[in-house]
């Protein structure tokens, strides 16, 4: 796992009229402040990749849908520099995904249905000066295979 990821494995409690289940609280060991939360969706095969940021941290969650999350270390100082993590996230495996800042971070809607993700941040997006570097999702020193690979 890349160094600094945290993953929480969410707990649904369930009842007759639905679930209930914390995304994130201001008493766990996750991020350092709380900023902004954002919503997106995307239809299947789109792939939004890659972005980093260099002051904030991001929490994903996909609440409906399937996605494949990729990670690169792009951290020079860091232990995992270079190295690529990815997670199967959304409504069949509920997880929350920290990212820190200097990791790229980007995802392909899996399946025939639209994937929503809901994301939280350090800081608030500033229009002015956006904290957001683009990496094309096919750049050659990431070299991740986008492909659903058959087993």
């Amino acid at each position: 796992m890349i160094n600094g990821v945290k993953v929480k494995k969410l707990v649904k409690h369930c009842d007759d009229r639905g679930f209930f289940a914390e995304l994130l609280r201001d008493d766990e060991d996750i991020l350092e402040r709380f900023g902004q939360a954002s919503m997106s969706m995307s239809y299947p095969e789109v792939i939004k990749a890659f972005h980093y940021h260099e002051e904030q941290d991001d929490v994903w969650f996909f609440p409906s849908g399937n996605a494949q999350v990729v990670l690169h270390d792009i951290r020079e100082e860091s232990e995992t520099a270079g190295a690529t993590d990815v997670y199967y996230m959304g409504e069949d495996n509920p997880i929350l995904l920290l990212i820190p800042k200097g990791v790229a971070h980007g995802y392909r809607v899996l399946g025939t249905r639209p994937a929503t993700i809901i994301y939280f941040t350090t800081k608030s997006y500033n229009p002015a000066d956006p904290d957001e570097k683009r990496i094309p999702w096919d750049d050659p020193g990431i070299g991740f295979d986008w492909n659903t690979q058959n087993r």
